[in-house]
């Protein structure tokens, strides 16, 4: 008896409506619409420009800022390095309408006199975020120009852009053997 109830319940449903598909013995719903497919994103096309700028505040740390043409969130890495003693202060910033801004670099004493290294660094395209990486490539193929290099470890491609910045007067010293001759 327990068979001919079971026998009994299945079939008319299945053969009236669309085909559907079994999935451990449960009717598995059909999805009648598609998901939109991704919006497309334009590839950055134009060289990579980064402008750098740095002023040295009244506690006499460096601020650094700057302007560039990568997309908005593009993660940067600023580093100021101390070209004397090869000391470094580095910190993480991202672009914001065409800029970016990291600082202050530097002791709370402040920064001897001399030259320093400030140095702008885009990480590779793997460590930025998706819309950014949509823009740039999956391996920053997308990039272009003489800042672009590529990564040292096989990450495609990322950006690199330095200036030298001296504090103070302080002459940069040479530690290269010169003769100084007076001319008369």
């Amino acid at each position: 008896m327990l068979l001919l109830l079971l026998v009994g319940c299945g079939g008319s449903e299945e053969e009236e409506g669309a085909p559907q598909e079994r999935l451990g013995g449960v009717v598995q719903p059909q999805p009648t619409e598609q998901a939109p497919a991704p919006p497309q994103v334009e590839p950055f096309t134009e060289p990579v420009a980064i402008e750098i700028a740095a002023s040295l505040g009244s506690d006499r740390r460096l601020m650094v800022d700057g302007t560039t043409n990568l997309p908005d969130a593009t993660r940067l890495q600023v580093l100021v390095e101390r070209e004397v003693s090869g000391v470094r202060w580095q910190e993480r910033t991202a672009v914001t309408e065409g800029r970016f801004a990291a600082g202050p670099f530097g002791p709370g004493s402040g920064l001897p006199d001399g030259g320093y290294r400030i140095t702008v660094n885009m990480p590779p395209a793997s460590v930025q975020p998706a819309a950014v990486r949509a823009r740039l490539g999956d391996k920053g193929q997308h990039l272009s120009g003489p800042l672009v290099r590529s990564s040292p470890h096989g990450l495609g491609q990322v950006v690199r852009a330095s200036q030298r910045f001296l504090v103070g007067s302080e002459t940069r010293h040479t530690t290269d053997r010169v003769e100084v001759r007076e001319l008369n």
